[in-house]
């Protein structure tokens, strides 16, 4: 139960971010982050472990990783932490532009990191995350579409020289795919195709 009430609060963080990360978190560059309303059309929970995963020279375990795509194609791979001073400890891999550039190969430039922990201001009872602009790349291997995800990979370097890594291995069990609403494809190489 503890496990669904995470992948839960994973799955709220995503959809709530987009729409409210922009009026808590000071403007970086004009023009350099759009609004979003809340336009999640497809999310995946996965399961297996985190091998490899570290906030600013940080390791940690994971509880939770979810994919979550938009209406107008950002895409956050967030992943829960296991981190037992914060219960709220949840960072994304977002960006735009992703590409299934071979039948089993997803990859997603990453321009921001979302961090969201217990001390961060809430709006409607969630909390709200700081967004950290980034450089970096997302690779996921595997397939939507047969609903089998191997690996997920993640590296992205923020604006202070922080560097965020991901290396997730799946338990090999079938990944839990929900498509929220139709909409258009924005993913070059639709992963339900």
């Amino acid at each position: 139960m503890r496990l669904c009430g995470q992948i839960l609060a994973v799955a709220m963080t995503c959809v709530a971010t987009p729409s409210i990360s922009q009026t808590i978190a000071p403007p970086p560059i004009s023009g350099a982050m759009e609004h979003h309303d809340p336009d999640i059309d497809i999310y995946a929970l996965m399961s297996g472990k985190c091998t490899t995963l570290k906030v600013a020279g940080r390791d940690f375990p994971c509880r939770a990783v979810g994919f979550f795509h938009s209406e107008k194609g950002r895409v956050n791979f967030a992943i829960a932490l296991d981190d037992p001073a914060d219960d709220s400890h949840i960072i994304s891999f977002s960006g735009e532009n992703g590409s299934r550039t071979q039948d089993n190969l997803y990859e997603l430039p990453v321009d921001r990191m979302l961090l969201n922990s217990k001390g961060r201001p809430k709006v409607d009872g969630l909390p709200v995350p700081s967004v950290e602009l980034s450089a970096g790349l997302c690779k996921q291997y595997g397939n939507f579409a047969a609903r089998q995800v191997a690996s997920i990979s993640c590296v992205a370097t923020d604006r202070a020289g922080k560097r965020y890594e991901l290396l997730f291995q799946s338990d090999g069990s079938p990944i839990a795919l929900r498509r929220v609403r139709q909409t258009r494809a924005t993913i070059k190489g639709d992963p339900f195709q």
